[in-house]
């Protein structure tokens, strides 16, 4: 970038000699800006000042000197171009994010007044920045003999704090340990814990030094350590600020990264430059060859098109789009207007309200003149009657129809009905239930009497029962039939059930599988609470003991027999046992006989039933 040489000539004479433009940190293209020169602005103010001003010269390098009487005038001139830049200086620009950290000296040389000017210098920096947690993030190192970290890269991230921030910090002390500060920077500032962003996000890391004096500590090497992190250093100079010592700390080249400025009244017009190098210049603004618009893309332009041209192959000019063959969503006909296209429908269709599908036409909603029914048919419509007239010759009016004349399915008479019709029968006949056909009056299609079922027989009729009943005696009448009466295959019982039967069998029987057959019962098996033994008597059980145990009175458990005394007579034992026997065979034998009784008492019951 070609050096740009400041100066500044008011009334008195100021000049504040610069050691060059600001460019934007590496990470961004620099844009060449050409000298800047306020004398080019001011001749007339120089040519009515000469006598008030004499150049200096400090280490080779060109500085102004105001003489006494001048410097009242120029604080004026000053305050009244401050405003103007001002005004440019808080306009955010659109710069790149980056990590800025701000190194300000505030030994005790750097006087209160002076202090308070180079925060808002610094102040001024932050409000022309996008400040934010994905825009610019700012740090603040304070140094005089010791070194404090006023607040790091991830304290703050919007720009009121961070301005809030900077008017409250306090100088500290004496000394100028300007090394000792550029290494904290280094070590604590740039850090990831600090909110310095990661080298793979390919955001710039940029420190700006302001001091005023010589450092008492040596800078060469921990400026070189700092470059060589990836850091790019800006070193500004204030009143007796050492040059050598600003070249030490700065990135190359020198003429980018070191300004010198006489007084701490005039380094906020270093802003401007500043904002020039963290933001760059728009290459639009430079001048372009773009037909109709120009777009930054960072390092250069892009052209662009107003709405309705494409960009031609020369990627400057532009023509008409034709914006049908550019793709469209038309369901039918796109039509190119000026700067887009339009939607049409084909014929018989009209444009729904979202302009771009088309849907049937209503040419009957667009006005007929129908006598009766107005139907849709394609791009056109056709005229219909409602029911019971027909369509005249016209195709557009209706004439009531004769229904009964147009065909007919009545036995008998036709009778027209508004838009139908209706059968009715000769005299002597009644109208069936089909309402089409006719019987003879006196038969099933009169007054009949069923209770079920008529049925026609010759000229007469007779009356039937539904499934499962049968006639009463008055032949009309009908009641539910007994199917058991009618014949049936239970071998035990018949029960009547609905219009058939059930079969069931006798006590003591169970029904067998065929749902017809019985077989007797074993109660025993069945189940039963005889403490001992039991015996099925026919239609149940009964309960009996073991030799040597009696019944209770309950008939299901038993007690041994106590015998009061024991016959010693063997002949009279003897004949105890043998009657013993006796009791019990007539007892089986009862039983047996009983059941033969049961069998036949069942036997005769259902010979009853049958």
């Amino acid at each position: 970038m070609v050096s740009l040489v400041w100066k500044v000539v008011v009334f008195g004479i100021l000049a504040a000699g610069s050691q060059g433009s600001l460019p934007q940190p590496r990470s961004h293209r620099r844009v060449s800006t050409g000298r800047y020169d306020l004398s080019a602005d001011l001749e007339s103010v120089e040519a009515q000042s000469e006598k008030g001003f004499q150049e200096v010269r400090r280490g080779g390098e060109r500085s102004v000197q105001l003489q006494r009487g001048a410097r009242k005038n120029a604080d004026i001139y000053l305050r009244h171009e401050g405003l103007r830049d001002d005004a440019a200086t808080r306009t955010n620009c659109k710069n790149r994010p980056i990590d800025l950290v701000f190194i300000i000296d505030s030994s005790r040389s750097v006087r209160p007044v002076e202090f308070k000017k180079a925060k808002e210098f610094l102040q001024d920096m932050v409000d022309s920045l996008v400040i934010g947690r994905d825009a610019t993030r700012v740090g603040l190192v304070n140094y005089a003999s010791t070194v404090k970290i006023e607040f790091l890269l991830n304290t703050f991230f919007d720009k009121s704090s961070v301005k809030q921030a900077l008017g409250q910090v306090e100088p500290l002390a004496s000394g100028t340990m300007t090394g000792m500060a550029i290494r904290t920077a280094m070590e604590k500032a740039f850090t990831k814990e600090a909110g310095a962003r990661s080298a793979s996000m390919n955001i710039a890391k940029v420190a700006i030094i302001v001091t005023d004096g010589r450092p008492q500590d040596k800078v060469e090497e921990v400026s070189a350590t700092a470059r060589a992190s990836g850091i790019e250093m800006y070193a500004v100079g204030v009143d007796r600020a050492d040059m050598a010592s600003l070249k030490l700390m700065a990135s190359q080249p020198h003429d980018d990264h070191v300004f010198y400025v006489e007084t701490y009244g005039v380094i906020e017009k270093l802003t401007s430059k500043f904002r020039e190098t963290l933001c760059g210049l728009d290459p639009c603004d430079q001048g372009h060859n773009c037909q109709h618009i120009c777009v930054n893309s960072g390092d250069s332009y892009i052209c662009k098109c107003h709405p309705g041209y494409i960009l031609n192959p020369d990627k400057k000019t532009c023509s008409r789009a034709d914006a049908c063959t550019q793709g469209h969503d038309c369901q039918h006909i796109c039509v190119n207007s000026r700067d887009s296209y339009v939607c049409q429908c084909r014929t018989g269709y009209v444009l729904n309200t979202d302009k771009k599908t088309c849907a049937r036409s209503d040419p009957c909603a667009l006005g007929h003149d129908c006598h009766h029914i107005c139907e849709n048919s394609d791009a056109s419509y056709v005229c219909k009657c409602r029911a019971g007239y027909v369509l005249n010759t016209d195709q557009k009016t209706c004439s009531r129809s004769d229904p009964c004349s147009q065909g007919h399915d009545c036995q008998h008479i036709c009778v027209n009905s508004d838009a139908s019709y209706m059968c009715k029968c000769e005299v002597g006949y009644v109208l069936n239930p089909d309402k089409k056909t006719c019987s003879r009056s006196g038969t099933c299609a009169g007054e009949h009497g069923c209770q079920h079922i008529c049925v026609k027989a010759d000229d007469s009729f007779v009356c039937k029962c539904k499934t499962g009943y049968v006639l009463n005696p008055d032949g009309k009448t009908c009641i539910r039939s007994d199917a058991c009466s009618q014949g049936h295959d239970c071998q035990h019982i018949c029960v009547n059930s609905g219009s058939s039967y059930v079969c069931k069998c006798r006590l003591g029987y169970s029904l067998n599988m065929d749902r017809k057959t019985c077989s007797r019962l074993d109660a025993c098996i069945q189940g039963h609470d005889c403490q001992h033994i039991c015996i099925n008597n026919g239609v149940s059980y009964n309960c009996k003991c073991r030799v040597g145990y009696i019944l209770n009175s309950d008939q299901k458990t038993c007690s041994q027999e106590m015998r009061s005394e024991i016959s010693e007579d063997a002949c009279m034992c003897e004949a105890q046992i043998v009657f013993q026997k006796k009791v019990q065979s007539a007892i089986q034998e009862l039983t047996r006989k009983i059941s033969e009784l049961s069998d036949k008492v069942n036997d005769i019951e259902g010979a009853f039933q049958h």
